[in-house]
């Protein structure tokens, strides 16, 4: 469990959290730029290249072999990356009929217990062996680490994917394996989770302040439709 060990990981994470929290700070406008373009670009692509794959397959009996790999891994990595965003902006969906009965402290203690059991739940993704202080089986394989420890166990073996592969240029040059590395692919696993959590934890402070009522959208509904009342009776 030597290799399981190593923190470098764990600072990584950290370092990109603190760096977004920074940057956040001084450029708030430019990180929301930023990741909705990271979306935009990882829609954009899962776009294209189902639709070319379409097209070659169906039009001129060919196609990229790795097509399907490639669609499903950016699909994968924006899930995990825009849950972190969906937080931020509060576009998580959920429902809140019971505690809107709640009197009013009782209301923000239960829209705080929300957030915080959101970050529980990044972090026993993230690293489940600090579940034993709870009384949790002690595991003694990488399910332990989580998922900062499944993404060490692919960096450390280097297994590659079943279809995707390098460029031979990028083979001959680097002296890489043919097939792309999962731990390249899976590198977004750890990552969301930590930005996940770091948005997590930032919805629960700010719950807790005032300046915001609760981590999830309860009434997107009813809010489209007073936005739209004006259309609606045109």
């Amino acid at each position: 469990m030597a290799a399981y060990g190593a923190l470098w990981p764990y600072a990584g994470i950290l370092l990109i959290i603190a760096a977004l929290f920074l940057w956040e700070r001084k450029f708030p406008d430019a990180v929301n730029r930023f990741e909705e373009t990271v979306i935009a670009i990882l829609m954009t692509l899962i776009t294209i290249v189902s639709f070319v794959q379409v097209v070659a397959r169906y039009g001129f009996n060919t196609g990229w072999g790795g097509a399907l790999e490639f669609t499903r891994i950016l699909f994968a990595w924006m899930i995990l990356f825009g849950m972190s965003y969906a937080i931020k902006i509060g576009a998580h969906l959920g429902v809140d009929a019971v505690i809107r009965l709640f009197p009013k402290p009782l209301f923000k203690l239960a829209a705080v217990f929300g957030a915080l059991c959101c970050v529980f739940y990044a972090a026993m993704l993230f690293h489940a062996g600090w579940l034993h202080f709870f009384g949790a089986k002690e595991v003694t394989n990488y399910r332990q680490a989580g998922a900062i420890g499944y993404w060490q166990l692919m960096y450390n073996i280097g297994l590659g994917l079943d279809d995707l592969r390098y460029p031979e240029w990028m083979q001959s040059t680097f002296g890489v394996q043919d097939r792309v590395h999962r731990w390249v692919a899976y590198l977004m696993l750890p990552i969301g989770l930590g930005l996940f959590a770091f948005r997590s934890l930032q919805a629960m402070i700010q719950i807790w302040s005032g300046d915001r009522e609760l981590i999830i959208a309860g009434h997107e509904a009813e809010d489209l439709v007073a936005e739209n009342k004006d259309i609606l009776k045109d």
